[in-house]
């Protein structure tokens, strides 16, 4: 074999060589590619996560308050009802209601019409809301919170729905309300309020 034959023989093993090597290094690089894509698909898309369920902070209509002799209250709002989904798919929840205490006794409640929330947005609803203290036992706290002008009032709440990521992955889940709101009788406003 002459040596123009031996170098262009090398010449062409070099080329079949880079040209696997190339190969390989697509192969390799398509298979991290796809393990890549496939762990984002189960730790992002496919945790599933409780929407959260809240109400918002609102103005009160109307507010009729007793004396500290004589405790009571009736009051109107409207509340705004927040249902916050993060997750990739949409969560539809069936209907429900929101429960509105004091001292641990319902004084009223909302009605959480069924329906669905969107993936990645939070779904907003205003439910008209009156309370009473009728209910309330004569030995309750009331007396003392007027006369500081305040009330303390709880709202809880459970939505039971399913969220569908891609049109075929379902996860039931629930999402719990329990928040404290502090209403100023003087100023007729909500003073404060904190979720769980």
């Amino acid at each position: 074999m002459s040596k123009d034959n031996e170098s262009l023989h090398y010449m062409d093993e070099e080329a079949r060589r880079k040209k696997k090597m190339k190969w390989t290094i697509g192969i390799i690089a398509f298979v991290i590619f796809q393990v890549v894509q496939a762990l984002f698909f189960v730790l992002v898309i496919m945790k599933f996560k409780s929407p959260k369920f809240r109400v918002g902070e609102f103005d009160i209509q109307t507010l009729n308050v007793g004396t500290q002799a004589s405790p009571s209250f009736d009051m109107s709002f409207v509340a705004p009802i927040r249902i916050k989904n993060t997750n990739w798919g949409p969560f539809k929840y069936d209907a429900s209601t929101v429960s509105f205490t004091y001292g641990g006794v319902q004084v009223g409640q909302a009605n959480i019409p069924k329906s669905k929330a969107n993936f990645k947005s939070t779904k907003k609803i205003d439910v008209p809301v009156t309370l009473s203290s009728n209910a309330l036992p004569t030995g309750s706290n009331l007396g003392n919170e007027l006369s500081s002008g305040i009330i303390t009032l709880n709202s809880q709440g459970e939505l039971k729905g399913k969220i569908t990521v891609m049109f075929m992955f379902k996860k039931t889940k629930i999402s719990q309300m329990n928040c404290t709101m502090i209403i100023d009788t003087s100023t007729r406003a909500v003073r404060s309020s904190s979720c769980k």
